[in-house]
C-alpha cells in the first residue's frame, strides 16, 4: 500500500467520505486517509483510535487499508470488526476514546463505501471539518511511526447496555424484523430474542448484494416484504434496519408504513409526560404535525438542520430529551446514551407496546392531518447541486416567500410548505412538500419541481 494523490474531491461529503468502489475509493485511498487521519489525530494530541466496518463486500479491503495508514501515522488501533455503526459508537463510550472511524455508506448502493470519523468528543465529522480534513489530506504531511492493534469483542457488552433499561409488560407480542442483509443480520435475533415477544426475522443472512431489497428503511417500497409479513402473520408490528444499523423503518399492524416523523411523535408521547426536559430536536423534514405535537404535550420543538452528525450533536448540545429525522435516526437521552441505533429504537418500541392494549395506529391517533410527499430525488451532479439550490432560495426571495435556509431551502406558507436542499450524500437534489390538502400539495410540487429539473439541466450545459 502507497501514499496517493489521486483523490477524488468530491467524495468529502458533508457528513463523511462516502464514494464508489473501486472508482473513488481503494486500498490506497484509505491508506492514505487512514495516514491522514492519524496523523491529525497526532496533532491533536491523541494515541489510539477505534475503527471498525459494516458488511459490505469492499468494507475488509478498505478497514485493512485505512488500519494500516493508522498504523503507519504511529497511532494505535482498538479494532472492533464487523459491527453496526452504533456498536461503533458504544465501543468508544465503553473506551472512554473519542476519535475513531467506522466505514460504512450506510444505505448507499452496494457499490459504494465510504468512512465516518471523529476526532474528539463532538462526534462525527462534517461540514467544514470534512472539507479541512481534505485539504490537510492533499497537503500530504504525513507524521510517520508504528502503533499496535488491539482487539475487542464489543457485542456482548453492547448487547447488554441496549438493554440494561428496557421493562417490558406483560401483553404477549408478535414482532417481525427485517434486517435486509445488512449488518444488523448478525446481531438482531440475539437482541430481541431475549424480549418477552413471539419473534419472526426476515433476511437475516449478511449478503451485502442485497438479494431482498435494499437496506433504506426510509423508502416505503423497500418495506414490502415485511408489510407483506405483517398482515399474514396478524403482526402487531413490523421493524425495519438499514444497512449499518443506525436507523429504523415501522410498519404498523395494519400493513401501513409509519414515517420517521410518526415514529417520532408515537415515542414523544410516551416520552414527554414523564420528563422535565420538554426539548425536542427535529429536521426541516419532518412533517409540521410533529412541532404541532410537541407544542400540544408541552414541549418546545426545536429545527435543525438535515444529517445525523448535526442533529446527534444538536440533540446533545441544545439539552433535547430527545429528536429524530425523517430518515429514522432516533437519539434517545432520556435512558440511553443519545447516539442512533436502530435496534434499540426498536427495543423502545416493542417496550411501549408491551404498557398498553393500543395497536400502533391507535397510539398514533388525533395527530393533525397532512399531505405530504415522500422525499423526492432529482439527480443532479455533485459540482452544481448547490448552485441550483440557491437558484431556488433567489427565486422564492423575489417571490417574497418566509424563509429558512439552515439548511438548503424550507419554504413556509399559512397552509403548507416546500423543502429543497442538496443531498450531502450523493448527487442529488432532494425536496418534500406538505399541505392541508392534498391539492395544495400537489400544486407546491408543480411549482417547484419543474424549475429544479430545469436549472438542473441548465447549470450542466
Amino acid at each position: 500500500m502507497k501514499i496517493t494523490k489521486e483523490i477524488n474531491p468530491y467524495i468529502f461529503r458533508g457528513y463523511d467520505i462516502r464514494g464508489v468502489y473501486p472508482t473513488d475509493l481503494t486500498e490506497n485511498i484509505a491508506y492514505t486517509i487512514g495516514r491522514s487521519f492519524g496523523s491529525k489525530l497526532i496533532d491533536l494530541g491523541k494515541k489510539e483510535c477505534i475503527i471498525g466496518h459494516d458488511n459490505r463486500l469492499s468494507s475488509p479491503v478498505l478497514y485493512h487499508g485505512l488500519m494500516e495508514g493508522i498504523l503507519d501515522s504511529g497511532v494505535s488501533v482498538v479494532s472492533l470488526g464487523l459491527v453496526t455503526t452504533p456498536m461503533y459508537y458504544y465501543a468508544c463510550i465503553h473506551e472512554n476514546i473519542d476519535c475513531g472511524v467506522m466505514v460504512t455508506a450506510s444505505h448507499n448502493p452496494k457499490d459504494e463505501n465510504g468512512f465516518k470519523f471523529a476526532f474528539d468528543a463532538s462526534g462525527n465529522a462534517c461540514g467544514q471539518t470534512i472539507q479541512d480534513f481534505y485539504t490537510y489530506t492533499e497537503a500530504g504531511c504525513f507524521h510517520t511511526g508504528r502503533g499496535s492493534v488491539r482487539d475487542l469483542l464489543i457485542v456482548d457488552d453492547y448487547i447488554a447496555a441496549l438493554l440494561q433499561n428496557i421493562t417490558c409488560g406483560s401483553r404477549p407480542l408478535k414482532v417481525i424484523v427485517d434486517c435486509g442483509n445488512g449488518t444488523t443480520s448478525l446481531f438482531a435475533r440475539k437482541l430481541f430474542s431475549k424480549l418477552p415477544i413471539d419473534l419472526t426475522v426476515l433476511f437475516e443472512e449478511s449478503d451485502a448484494t442485497f438479494p431482498n431489497h435494499h437496506p433504506d428503511p426510509a423508502v416505503e417500497e423497500n418495506l414490502t416484504a415485511l408489510k407483506e409479513a405483517v398482515l399474514a402473520q396478524r403482526a402487531d408490528v413490523g421493524i425495519a434496519f438499514d444497512g449499518d444499523g443506525d436507523r429504523i423503518g415501522v410498519i404498523d399492524e395494519l400493513g401501513q408504513y409509519i414515517p420517521g416523523d410518526l415514529f417520532m411523535i408515537l415515542m414523544i408521547r410516551d416520552i414527554l409526560p414523564k420528563s422535565e426536559n420538554k426539548r425536542v430536536l427535529y429536521d426541516v423534514k419532518c412533517s409540521k404535525a410533529l412541532p404541532d405535537e410537541v407544542s400540544r404535550l408541552g414541549g418546545m420543538p426545536l429545527p435543525s438542520r438535515v444529517g445525523n452528525s448535526y442533529t446527534k450533536r444538536n440533540t446533545r448540545d441544545w439539552n433535547c430529551i430527545f429528536g429524530g429525522e425523517l430518515s429514522g435516526h432516533v437519539y434517545f437521552r432520556d435512558k440511553f446514551y443519545g447516539f442512533d441505533s436502530g435496534m434499540y429504537a426498536g427495543l423502545r418500541l416493542v417496550e411501549r407496546l408491551t404498557h398498553t392494549t393500543k395497536s400502533v395506529s391507535e397510539l398514533l391517533a388525533g395527530i393533525p392531518k397532512y399531505y405530504a410527499t415522500p422525499e423526492i430525488k432529482i439527480a443532479t451532479p455533485d459540482a452544481i447541486k448547490f448552485q441550483v439550490v440557491d437558484r431556488i432560495k433567489a427565486y422564492a426571495e423575489g417571490k417574497h416567500y418566509d424563509i429558512n435556509d439552515i439548511d438548503g431551502v424550507r419554504l413556509t406558507f399559512t397552509d403548507g410548505w416546500a423543502g429543497i436542499r442538496a443531498s450531502n450524500t450523493g448527487p442529488n437534489i432532494t425536496a418534500r412538500f406538505e399541505a392541508t390538502t392534498k391539492e395544495r400539495r400537489d400544486q407546491l410540487q408543480m411549482e417547484f419541481l419543474p424549475l429544479i429539473e430545469k436549472w438542473s439541466k441548465e447549470e450542466t450545459k
